[in-house]
């Protein structure tokens, strides 16, 4: 059982290398499929050129006999006859600057083609207003006339005046045009001649300026590139330099409003300070009067005499003997008042009872 496994395994394993063979082979076959449509198309294109030398030489790689593609001396043979790195790459240089000038072929010819049609077109639309005016310019002034004029002929002069204006017109037209066109050959000339004189010049350029014009465009790349470095960190600066702006702004916006709420805590303060100065100034007069009083108080005690004991004796019960005549003053006083107004009342209610004479009262 354990053989059977391990035969399978070797079987799944080889036949992962096939596969893996196959596509590799596939890979490179197809490869080699691209480089042969490759050099078709460059002999092709070689031949077409009449190219003999390169084409026969190109040639001879493809009339290998068949012969010798047996054994090691096909090999040595096929060795011989392939074509190096460097072939293969001149190849494709040379496929890609002709497929580069026929590309160039191509767009010069559509563009030559959309600017005939667009040059057509724009005609076909000048031509169509000339008609549409031409149109209403005769049926404003001869087939309205006639339409009004239903029973009446038209007189043939003015008819034929009309088309003679018309036919001025045109010839002033065509006359105008004439010079224009004559205006710009004349342009195109001197335009021809300044592209020859130019190609001219390119042409007496050698192979060493060319190089000295390579050195200077690599220059000017290396300080354009230097430069946009410097730009590049400038803007980096200028952010940096914004967001510290824009910080500090923040920053002086909130001493702003601090410095609002610290200047009404000092005039509240300020106001707070005032009262306490003159409660200050307030208390220090009361102060100094109390202190006045006070030391009056204090020489009055130091001139204070306290008097003999008997004296004292006698004072406090004539003084006890003064209030108790006093309180039995007041109670007598209270008496009599109290007996007045009884009399009063008694008095009153003796007049409302028995009404006075007037002759006693008189």
């Amino acid at each position: 059982m354990a053989e059977n496994v391990a035969d399978v395994a070797e079987v799944s394993e080889d036949k992962r290398h096939l596969v893996e063979a196959v596509n590799d082979l596939r890979l490179s076959n197809a490869a080699f499929r691209a480089e042969t449509e490759l050099l078709e198309q460059f002999i092709r294109r070689q031949q077409a050129k009449d190219d003999t030398c390169l084409s026969d030489g190109l040639e001879g790689i493809f009339q290998v006999d068949v012969g010798m593609c047996r054994g090691r001396k096909a090999r040595l043979a096929q060795e011989k006859y392939r074509l190096t790195m460097e072939q293969k790459c001149d190849i494709a240089e040379r496929e890609c600057e002709a497929l580069r000038e026929d590309l160039d072929t191509v767009r010069d010819t559509s563009e030559k083609l959309l600017h005939g049609h667009q040059a057509t077109m724009e005609e076909a639309e000048i031509r169509m207003m000339e008609l549409k005016k031409a149109s209403y310019e005769f049926d404003r002034d001869v087939a309205k006339v006639i339409r009004e004029k239903k029973a009446m002929m038209m007189d043939a002069e003015k008819v034929t005046r009309y088309m003679e204006d018309r036919m001025k017109s045109k010839d002033a037209l065509i006359e105008k045009l004439r010079l224009k066109n004559g205006a710009l050959r004349v342009q195109k000339r001197k335009l021809d001649m300044q592209l020859r004189q130019k190609e001219e010049v390119g042409e007496a350029r050698h192979h060493v300026d060319f190089q000295q014009l390579k050195i200077k465009n690599t220059q000017y790349l290396q300080q354009i590139d230097v430069l946009n470095q410097d730009l590049l960190r400038l803007k980096l600066l200028a952010g940096s330099t914004q967001q510290i702006l824009h910080s500090h702004k923040n920053k002086l916006q909130q001493l702003i409003s601090q410095s609002k709420t610290l200047s009404n805590e000092i005039s509240s303060r300020d106001d707070v300070l005032a009262r306490m100065d003159e409660e200050t100034r307030q208390a220090e007069h009361e102060c100094a009067e109390a202190e006045a009083v006070n030391a009056q108080l204090r020489r009055q005690l130091e001139s204070f005499s306290v008097p003999p004991l008997l004296d004292y004796i006698k004072a406090k019960g004539v003084h006890n003997e003064l209030e108790q005549t006093l309180r039995s003053w007041e109670r007598k006083v209270d008496i009599a008042e109290m007996t007045l107004r009884n009399h009063t009342k008694a008095l009153e209610r003796y007049q409302i009872s028995s009404p006075v004479d007037p002759d006693l009262t008189q």
